[in-house]
């Protein structure tokens, strides 16, 4: 098969699939391997970025779905606009931040870290399809532990969980100095927690 061909039906397969579309899945239908899959698929991720189409290919987590242009967000809204969703509180992204960086992470330890409960913050998150639930922990009374999805990798324009941004040491935050009760990190400081 030739590679405009295999694009046409990796094209038809994407759109056909609406949800993200693994390359091994992929590979197997075209009846090449894996590596020949992928190097097509990010040909053709190259090419949709460099042409004003107003869709896309897009990478997620080791899977590719075909998506419309992030620039044309705000024509597509209006086609849904009545079934517009709320935007999140504060607390919802506090709690989505903990989560991400955590995972898989439990109730507990989500409260621990912002201070206050958070059950409505992670069943909101849970019903927007950013955060699901991720198994049990192995320990006593089994808490439930909750991860990211790919709707959140989506919405935020992550290719994986590895693709969020490195927070330093520097660049965090006490509840102490939220309060308005700074405490300065020191470098002497810094280096034993870094160790």
């Amino acid at each position: 098969m030739e590679i405009k061909e295999m694009e046409s039906v990796i094209e038809g397969l994407l759109f056909a699939a609406g949800d993200p579309l693994e390359t091994e899945k992929i590979a197997e239908i075209l009846e090449i391997d894996k590596k020949s899959a992928r190097l097509v698929l990010n040909n053709m991720v190259a090419n949709y970025r460099s042409s004003k189409r107003g869709i896309m290919i897009r990478e997620i987590d080791g899977s590719y779905q075909l998506c419309t242009r992030f620039e044309h967000y705000d024509y597509i809204r209006r086609l849904f606009e009545p079934r517009q969703k709320q935007a999140l509180s504060q607390a919802a992204f506090e709690t989505l931040a903990i989560i991400a960086y955590n995972q898989p992470v439990t109730r507990t330890k989500i409260e621990q870290i912002r201070g206050v409960n958070s059950d409505s913050a992670v069943t909101r998150l849970v019903e927007r399809n950013l955060v699901r639930e991720a198994g049990r922990m192995d320990s006593p009374g089994k808490p439930m532990l909750y991860e990211t999805t790919e709707e959140f990798l989506r919405s935020f324009g992550f290719k994986s969980k590895a693709d969020l941004p490195i927070l330093e040491m520097k660049d965090i935050i006490s509840n102490d100095q939220a309060a308005n009760n700074v405490i300065p990190i020191t470098e002497e400081i810094q280096n034993q927690n870094c160790d």
